[in-house]
């Protein structure tokens, strides 16, 4: 009996980090030397290596980004679906609008609800719930409870945000 194929090999990177890719990409990755890459703005590493332009101008590569077929100077973004910026599997990622990458964003590190579109208004004393559409605030309405408006959060980003849109 033989032992299937695994769909996904691992990239050692540094730091102690490893990438996942889909099988079919880590002879052509793993040809490159990544790293791992630290960025505040997500809390995460992501997979990254030196190039060089042909104008001889030396830029930073990001693996999500080269499998997606996103060049230096492409606006657009790669999104992980699962939000694990180490895990580059084909079926993780995907493109996006910078507005539809910012839609897939985790709860903010000063949230004090322990939910995303949920804030305490403090003059008020009651649960706030928003979300963004388009680079505008809406809001949701108030509540006795950071559940019952992150219930009505949730609802909003699935109609608003479609595949795009994270719960947590």
């Amino acid at each position: 009996m033989t032992t299937p194929e695994p769909s996904y090999r691992t990239i050692q990177l540094t730091q102690g980090q490893v990438a996942l890719v889909s099988a079919h990409r880590f002879e052509e990755l793993n040809a490159f030397k990544w790293f791992a890459a630290w960025r505040n703005s997500t809390k995460s590493f992501y997979a990254m290596r030196h190039d060089r332009l042909s104008s001889g101008k030396s830029v930073l590569l990001s693996m999500h980004r080269e499998i997606l077929g996103l060049g230096f100077g492409d606006k657009r973004r790669g999104d992980h679906e699962n939000h694990k910026t180490l895990d580059n599997r084909d079926g993780n990622l995907r493109i996006a609008t910078p507005s539809q990458s910012n839609c897939n964003r985790g709860i903010y590190a000063n949230n004090v609800s322990g939910f995303k579109g949920v804030w305490w208004h403090k003059k008020n004393k009651i649960w706030r719930a928003g979300i963004r559409l388009n680079g505008k605030s809406v809001h949701l309405g108030c509540f006795a409870s950071p559940e019952i408006a992150h219930a009505v959060y949730c609802e909003a980003a699935k109609r608003l945000h479609g595949a795009f849109a994270s719960m947590e």
